[in-house]
């Protein structure tokens, strides 16, 4: 057996890690391998924007994978498509609550029109972006036929291909169902938009920018060979490889350890001209409740999430025919974790990753930014700091040193959320009840402040201030 674990510690510019966490982190990919029973296992772990660590484990002597080896990252795919599609919603080229059809003309046939070949088209077409994006389309989990993760992608030539007569098996927006033809239907849709092909936005607008250069569609040495492992006996056989044609959106790509902790430290911070940290902060938001079957899962834009051991962890898991993937990243701690196997099933490869993350959060617990003051305030948002009145309920209202305000109960648990400052001088809270919903300032004819106004909710700084226009009036206290 060969491990190797010394390479890439620190490599990207960050802080090296503790002899004890490294070591902690290498005997975890060992363990992973040797009890997953696959051929090769390769883990990373990013901090700060870097990768910090990265470790392996091989069956073969002398040929341990590095952070530069390629693996197929299957369902990873997913979350890069779901990048483009939101650069083009930034862009003001499409809304998440268009219909498909509005961008993608083959699914705008009316429905009954073009026999059974357009039946299921037509019905992707009353599906809308969003809904795609987040599983909550009601579409099939698969094509109908035969299993597109082993056959040629040239048996499925065209979009109607991949979806069949009935694609829709839960009405659209009712509950999350994870779709891998959705997938498909939004790089088709990335592509009629951009006018090239998806693989070649992507490239142009994701993979170079963020300098993924050996995240590619087909693999290019060195990569990993994936293997089926009998479930009941010591022995393996290679498994194909097949280009995936219409489905590669759902899980082509390749990448390595290198560039999956790159794209890591993209899901924490965002990258201007890429996205921005606020589309990320809103594709990590779940969309629907998650399934009674998995309370600690959900699903945003194209993110998968889930919560362990009391973090809240966004990224994405991945599998294909002789591979298994996972990003996972806590956005709240800056660390992320990647995790690579070269095995159908076998490794629990997501514990992996997460296990990774919680070695080097235990070990090394990340260090809050130092406190500092705003260098300058305006006098007209200072003013506003303080305690503030819901009724009879006490609140706070206070100000960050980047100007950002925020709003919260004084005591207990209530409605709490941050605001984004408006060019009009209103408010548009960001999170929880208000999110959303817009504050507005109101004055008096002096210019003092007269009470605030959230969604129609008065706030003001006496409970039932008698000096303000409480709906319903207030006689005042006795």
């Amino acid at each position: 057996m060969t491990v190797n674990g010394g390479w890439g510690s620190g490599a990207d510019g960050g802080e090296e890690l503790l002899p004890a966490t490294r070591r902690a982190l290498l005997h975890r990919v060992a363990v992973g391998q040797r009890d997953g029973r696959t051929p090769s296992l390769v883990g990373a772990v990013v901090r700060d924007g870097a990768m910090v660590w990265c470790g392996s484990r091989s069956m073969i002597e002398g040929h341990a994978p590095d952070a530069d080896t390629q693996y197929r990252i299957g369902s990873i795919t997913k979350s890069l498509v779901a990048v483009l599609v939101m650069r083009l919603r930034d862009e003001g080229l499409l809304e998440l609550t268009d219909p498909l059809s509005r961008h993608l003309p083959e699914t705008a046939v009316e429905a009954g029109a073009g026999g059974l070949d357009a039946a299921g088209l037509s019905a992707a077409g009353r599906l809308t972006v969003g809904q795609l994006l987040s599983h909550t389309s009601g579409l099939a989990s698969e094509t109908p036929g035969p299993w597109w993760e082993r056959t040629p992608g040239s048996l499925r030539p065209e979009l109607a291909d991949v979806l069949g007569t009935e694609p829709i098996k839960h009405p659209a927006g009712r509950r999350y169902h994870y779709s891998n033809p959705g997938f498909a239907l939004l790089g088709a849709l990335v592509e009629q938009v951009r006018g090239v092909p998806w693989a070649e936005a992507l490239q142009a607008e994701v993979l170079d920018p963020l300098g993924m250069a050996r995240t590619t569609l087909l693999p290019q040495a060195p990569a990993a060979g994936g293997f089926a492992v009998h479930p009941w006996a010591d022995v393996m056989r290679p498994e194909t490889v097949q280009e995936t044609g219409r489905m590669a959106p759902a899980g082509q790509l390749w990448s390595t350890a290198g560039d999956l902790a790159r794209w890591a430290a993209f899901l924490m911070a965002g990258r201007e001209g890429v996205l921005s940290t606020a589309t990320l902060e809103e594709m990590r938001q779940p969309a629907v409740p998650p399934e009674a079957a998995d309370m600690d899962g959900g699903y945003g834009l194209g993110i998968q999430l889930s919560r362990r051991g009391g973090r809240l962890l966004a990224g994405h898991t991945g599998s294909m025919p002789g591979f298994l993937a996972t990003v996972w990243v806590s956005v709240e701690d800056g660390v992320g974790a990647v995790a690579l196997a070269n095995a159908t099933s076998g490794p629990q490869i997501g514990t992996i990753a997460t296990d990774l993350l919680a070695i080097t959060l235990d070990a090394e617990p990340s260090l809050p930014a130092a406190w500092r003051p705003a260098d300058a305030l305006a006098p007209d948002l200072l003013e506003l700091a303080g305690p503030w009145y819901w009724g009879t309920q006490g609140f706070a209202l206070r100000i960050d040193a980047d100007g950002g305000p925020s709003l919260a109960p004084l005591t207990g648990q209530g409605r709490a959320t941050r605001f984004h400052v408006e060019h009009d001088g209103t408010w548009t809270g960001r999170e929880g009840y208000y999110a959303g919903e817009t504050l507005r300032v109101m004055r008096t004819a002096d210019g003092s402040v007269s009470h605030l106004d959230l969604g129609s909710f008065v706030f003001t700084r006496e409970p039932y201030d008698p000096s303000a226009p409480l709906p319903g009036g207030f006689p005042g206290w006795h």
